[in-house]
């Protein structure tokens, strides 16, 4: 009888087991949703609750409390740089997302907790609140949903949308102090590699920044391996410190070594090069011809 028991127990266990590595279609499905801005990823994770004919904000989700913004586990936001939400700073890191609806305005809230609930949030452990403010929208959304819009080189929106309501919140990434360190990491991480240095003088370059520091960074780009990028770059540097004549030596330099490199990319330089030559001999002040003396009596 024993062993019939063990076996029936046996049985079970498996069963369950197997059952567990079900995949089953969930009544609130996980979603994520990536959006790069400029130098920085922000990931939000969520669950996605649907309205099936329910009222929504003041009913299943009430105005004036904490709700977890989704559905199952926290919500969650990473940056992997700091990031500024309607012009208040949130460090780089990852966060458990809550808001507070009201009919007339949203708070947004960021937690450090990532695996905070409704019963065990603590505000002390917020990274950051600020308010949004709701509109209602024509066209309903069915299931709960968050997304990226306006997106540019520095900024975007990050919006909350379910039933007939929209929240949104500002979002916006320092891409220029974000480059810098950037470029400072790689030059730091991998100081002996031309193309590396050649990059970051072209940054500093381009930057209007620090353009000692650019002609250091070439000069050792060079030293370690000429081609035309980092010849190029040097040229461009040199017109911007006003030295146009050597300018004018460097972008040819640069164009016969572009010609003969077989370079891939020296075809769509070599017109901003040809350019640049003509350029800089304009920039370089005319040889004063030299007069005659005149005799004395």
């Amino acid at each position: 009888m024993n062993k019939i028991m063990l076996n029936v127990v046996a049985f079970c266990l498996v069963a369950q087991l197997a059952t567990a590595q079900i995949r089953l279609p969930q009544p609130s499905p996980g979603a994520t949703v990536v959006q790069t801005i400029g130098t920085t990823d922000v990931t939000v994770k969520y669950s996605r609750p649907a309205m099936r004919g329910r009222e929504i904000f003041g009913t299943l989700v009430p105005y004036g409390q904490l709700w977890r913004t989704g559905a199952n586990a926290a919500t969650t936001l990473a940056a992997t740089t700091d990031l500024f939400i309607n012009g208040q700073r949130l460090p780089a890191g990852t966060y458990s997302v809550f808001t507070i609806p009201a009919q007339n305005e949203w708070t947004l809230v960021l937690n450090k907790n990532t695996g905070a609930s409704a019963d065990a949030y603590k505000q002390e452990e917020d990274a950051l609140r600020v308010r949004m403010q709701p509109q209602q929208t024509s066209d309903r959304t069915e299931s709960f949903t968050i997304h990226f819009t306006d997106v540019t080189d520095s900024t975007a929106k990050l919006n909350f949308m379910w039933a007939n309501v929209k929240a949104a919140a500002d979002l916006r990434v320092d891409v220029k102090t974000n480059a810098q360190a950037n470029v400072e990491r790689a030059v730091a991480d991998k100081p002996e590699d031309p193309a590396v240095l050649q990059a970051a003088a072209a940054w500093n370059l381009a930057q209007g920044r620090n353009l000692e520091q650019a002609l250091a960074w070439t000069d050792k780009s060079i030293g370690l391996k000429e081609t035309f990028r980092n010849v190029w770059t040097k040229a461009q540097i040199m017109a911007k410190m006003g030295k146009a004549a050597e300018a004018v030596t460097l972008a040819q330099r640069a164009m016969s070594i572009g010609q003969t490199s077989n370079d891939p990319a020296f075809p769509f330089f070599k017109d901003a090069i040809q350019k640049g030559i003509t350029d800089y001999q304009a920039m370089v002040p005319p040889v004063p011809a030299k007069g005659k003396k005149k005799k004395t009596s």
